[in-house]
């Protein structure tokens, strides 16, 4: 059965004990758990950590996984999305480090799910990108195998305004870039966490994919997008995406969700489908955030055996 969820990083003023318990009090069965390094936000929905991956010791974890035991909830994966195919060798190095930290605790919790992106640098083509993910992403994935742990790469492009122009900051945005890349890492260990939304502002079907790898669907995150019909008329699909679309709650974009829970279905899919807040209208306060979550739940529980 899938287990519905949230990602914590739209509750970053609470602390880790605050979420699962909110969690636990609203009917969700799971948290991905965000674990950025320590320190200030780079962009919106990063920097947050609701379990530090550096600190995490053999103790710690025991005291995690008894509270979760005790809340009846658990973490679906432990979440970090930075860059880690950045032109800057010396922020890729430390993005890699903290990738491998952060799956270092995911073996402590025994958990299954790592999610992050594959990376890219935005002002390179895909080819030389390719060259780069041979060496760097190699190595990450035989941490996690030598763990037992899976990497869900998250499919969003990282593009949406000026600073990530022209390619995005993260090269795993379709199905030519999926295959290419499970072809040069045939590994079972490397997989998606996927996101329907950003295939809907690319104008791609977001069903089909589904089908094709089903077997590397490893972790789902459920957040819509609604396109802008009169913006796209005015500023075309070259401008920035956020120019002409807007992510927003399950049920409140232009995402067929019984499609969607359909197709996983049909792939015997079972795994985490995790709500994932973007949703301006709802940010104005920790209050609207959380009934921001219990709508989601509502709406989304249609789909699912409760």
């Amino acid at each position: 059965m899938i287990k519905l969820g949230f990602l914590s990083a739209i509750l970053a003023d609470l602390t880790f004990e605050e979420v699962i318990s909110f969690a636990a009090e609203t009917g969700y069965s799971c948290v991905e758990i965000m674990c950025w390094p320590v320190g200030k936000a780079e962009r919106r929905y990063a920097g947050v950590t609701h379990i530090d991956a550096t600190q995490l010791t053999a103790r710690k974890a025991d005291e995690i996984l008894a509270f979760l035991a005790d809340k009846g909830v658990t973490v679906s994966g432990l979440g970090y999305y930075p860059n880690p195919l950045e032109a800057d060798k010396q922020n890729a190095r430390r993005y890699i480090d903290h990738i491998k930290k952060v799956i270092d605790a995911a073996a402590k919790l025994g958990l299954a799910n790592v999610n992050t992106f594959l990376g890219r640098d935005h002002q390179s083509s895909v080819e030389e990108n390719f060259k780069r993910f041979r060496k760097v992403w190699p190595p990450i994935v035989k941490h996690a195998e030598k763990r037992g742990v899976r990497i869900g790469i998250e499919n969003c492009p990282m593009f949406f305004t000026n600073d990530e122009w022209p390619g995005g900051k993260n090269l795993a945005s379709s199905p030519a870039i999926w295959r290419r890349m499970f072809k040069e890492i045939p590994s079972p260990n490397l997989g998606l966490n996927y996101d329907p939304s950003h295939l809907v502002w690319q104008f791609m079907d977001y069903i089909k994919p589904i089908y094709e790898f089903k077997n590397r669907i490893f972790h789902v995150h459920i957040k819509d997008a609604k396109v802008l019909q009169d913006r796209l008329d005015d500023v075309g699909i070259l401008a920035t995406p956020l120019s002409f679309h807007r992510p927003k709650l399950p049920g409140l974009g232009d995402v067929d969700w019984g499609r969607f829970f359909s197709a996983l279905t049909d792939i015997g899919y079972k795994g985490p489908a995790c709500v994932e807040v973007e949703d301006r209208a709802y940010e104005g306060s920790l209050q609207m955030r959380k009934k921001s979550l219990v709508q989601s739940r509502r709406y989304v529980a249609q789909f699912l055996p409760m």
